[in-house]
């Protein structure tokens, strides 16, 4: 999940991730209000992974949007 993260903020949001690490906050990641409304878009039409671009606002990590991810991913397979 980590690496597909990585992959939409490169690909899709356009984000330098050379530098990005689980423990880097959002704001490290590149993931300003901007970004993190799309990050949710993407996420949910491409991936379907229903987040709010809010939910994702009250993560302060990559590692807990990460953890967000896995959780919604296998609640949608369930």
């Amino acid at each position: 999940m980590y690496e597909l993260l990585k992959s939409v903020m490169a690909e899709v949001l356009l984000l330098d991730v050379d530098g990005v690490r689980p423990d880097a906050s959002r704001e490290d990641a590149g993931l300003d209000s901007l970004a993190v409304v799309e990050l949710s878009m993407v996420l949910s039409r491409r991936h379907g992974i229903e987040i709010t671009d809010d939910e994702l606002l009250e993560l302060e990590t990559v590692a807990e949007i990460v953890a967000l991810m896995e959780q919604r991913k296998r609640s949608a397979a369930a």
